[in-house]
């Protein structure tokens, strides 16, 4: 019974696949084709309340879990890859906001994405580091009140599309690991510059492109966490599906999530790697991001 679905998440699953199947699907061999944007993959998720299901009900979501969110990435891609990583990549890029950001930030930056008003992509492997992202040499320098940060995040899912990026940067090279930072940089800050789209085998519909930083001044107040805690972030963020339930005195198992806020009562109705090796650049084929490091 672990493994068996409750019936909110079945309810839930059927309104993807709905949603899905006649709003998706019509448009997805043209979206291929002609490798641009699934815009109106996007208007449908947002419509149905499905592009960003995880956010919490307190900055404007649906406060779904992430059983939720992988039923529809899983109804989307039946018949759309690259429309599913719509909600895929929202998730990515906004899970290092909600385990470690401010107040402030998540105040700022999660309600537009549970709006639908903008996407949110996650920037941490670079062309010398790829799953060996220790080894990343974008640098972020404390100026005042800002943050100055300079360097090319590579193959980074739905890049110019998404209006927020979490970047993770170097802020103390002589620390490693323990001396990067994260930071929401926006797609129209100063120095923000995108590279040209990858040549891909499939998924054309989601464009990966390089993040380019050229002394891109951001506030200062828009790290997430402590300075020096982004890499602890960014393995979080990779690893957070794993969590299980557990009541106390109980065995360690999978718990049993619910759907909570609007999606509880919405689906019902609907219903009738590369490692890197020193001095040799990770192979540009990668598809980026949620291929591990994004």
């Amino acid at each position: 019974m672990s493994y068996t679905l409750s019936e909110e998440h079945q309810a839930l699953r059927e309104t993807a696949r709905s949603v899905a199947e006649t709003k998706i699907a019509p448009f997805a061999a043209e979206v291929d084709a002609a490798a641009r944007f699934p815009r109106e993959a996007l208007d449908a998720l947002t419509g149905a309340g499905l592009h960003a299901t995880h956010i919490p009900e307190e900055y404007g979501g649906e406060g779904a879990d992430a059983l939720a969110t992988a039923l529809v990435i899983e109804e989307v891609a039946r018949v759309c890859a690259a429309s599913s990583l719509i909600p895929a990549v929202n998730k990515l890029g906004t899970v290092p906001v909600l385990l470690s950001g401010s107040e402030q930030v998540k105040r700022t930056y999660l309600p537009p994405v549970a709006r639908g008003e903008a996407l949110f992509s996650y920037a941490l492997s670079e062309a010398d580091a790829g799953s060996d992202a220790a080894g990343m040499q974008t640098r972020a320098v404390r100026d005042g009140d800002w943050w100055v940060l300079n360097g090319t995040k590579t193959w980074i899912t739905n890049a110019g599309e998404s209006r927020f990026y979490t970047v993770m940067a170097v802020t103390d090279p002589s620390l490693g690991a323990r001396g990067i930072s994260a930071f929401v940089v926006e797609k129209t800050d100063p120095g923000v510059s995108f590279g040209q789209l990858e040549k891909k085998l499939g998924i054309k519909g989601s464009p990966t492109r390089s993040v380019i930083l050229t002394d891109a001044r951001i506030p200062a107040d828009r790290i997430i966490g402590a300075e020096g805690t982004g890499f602890k972030t960014a393995l979080a963020t990779l690893d957070h599906t794993r969590i299980y339930h557990r009541r106390p005195g109980t065995r360690h198992r999978p718990g049993r999530p619910r759907l909570r806020g609007r999606l509880r009562q919405a689906a019902p109705a609907v219903r009738p790697a590369a490692r890197r090796l020193p001095g040799h650049p990770v192979h540009a084929g990668r598809h980026g991001d949620e291929a591990g490091g994004g």
